[in-house]
């Protein structure tokens, strides 16, 4: 897709117009992976931990232990506002976890993974030899192969880490269509918009010493091809786009996080239903 020639592995191979270019592409990829596994050019480093945890409102506690007497952690989540049918509840996230007041004990989980460590190194002797072809190719392949960190750590945090779901056996197309329970939503994607949330996932999991992963300002990754997020168990949990929001929501937001409202609005510009004064 990174070079925009899309479709379906292995099907792409037999396409009239560009198959043959698909299966160059695919042949260039596995040999650079050999050498990349042979010659230990990248390195991969992830984290993942499961907490106590009970949702207040549209926050969520994260427990410092069993006794859920301290609050390690307050992840803030954001609910829809947009108008639907009758049944059809407005979500946030928060939903998917026990509320405190129900007296069930219930857990969250978090991950960060990277397989960016050395990438500069290659980018560089790639860019140094004026050998574009590679140099995106090495970015594309360590764009994957993070992504494919955080399907691994997933399954294995939904069959042993947390196990529960101990027997699942999904094949490579059944996790590719999500077909396990539990979801795995990210800061900046369209359930949880809000980046600033990255801060408090990678203060929980102490994310920059055991991956090496640091926030910028704006918190963007680095290494780039680095993946973070939370792990939702709740046989009803699912991804939602949270829509356009109002300033009411904005203000009271703000308040829970300790922020102000013209930062809140910075952060999440992109689904306010109004301008910002």
């Amino acid at each position: 897709m990174v070079w925009e020639l899309h479709g379906r592995y292995p099907e792409i191979f037999d396409h009239t117009e560009f198959g043959s270019e698909a299966k160059k592409l695919f042949d260039d990829a596995n040999l650079l992976l050999d050498r990349i596994e042979k010659e230990t050019l990248l390195g991969l480093k992830g984290v993942a931990g499961i907490f106590p945890a009970n949702s207040t409102g549209d926050d969520i506690e994260v427990y410092a232990d069993e006794s859920r007497k301290t609050v390690l952690i307050t992840l803030h989540t954001l609910r829809q506002q947009q108008a639907k049918e009758a049944g059809d509840p407005n979500l946030a996230l928060a939903d998917f976890i026990a509320p405190k007041e129900s007296g069930l004990k219930d857990y969250i989980g978090g991950f960060a993974v990277t397989a960016g460590r050395g990438i500069e190194k290659l980018l560089k002797q790639f860019s140094d030899e004026q050998d574009d072809y590679h140099r995106i190719m090495a970015q594309a392949l360590t764009d994957r192969m993070a992504e494919a960190f955080a399907e691994m750590l997933h399954e294995k945090v939904r069959r042993e880490l947390w196990g529960y779901a101990p027997t699942e056996s999904l094949k490579s197309k059944e996790l590719l269509e999500e077909n396990y329970q539990g979801i795995r939503p990210a800061s900046g994607y369209p359930s949880s918009p809000d980046h600033t949330e990255k801060a408090e996932l990678f203060t929980l999991l102490n994310a920059e010493t055991n991956t090496g992963i640091t926030l910028t300002e704006t918190f963007a990754m680095n290494p780039a091809s680095s993946v973070s997020g939370l792990y939702f168990a709740h046989p009803a949990a699912k991804y939602f786009m949270l829509g356009k929001i109002g300033k009411d929501q904005v203000e009271d937001y703000a308040l829970r996080k300790g922020m102000s409202v013209k930062e809140a609005e910075k952060w999440l510009a992109q689904v306010l239903n109004y301008d910002p004064e």
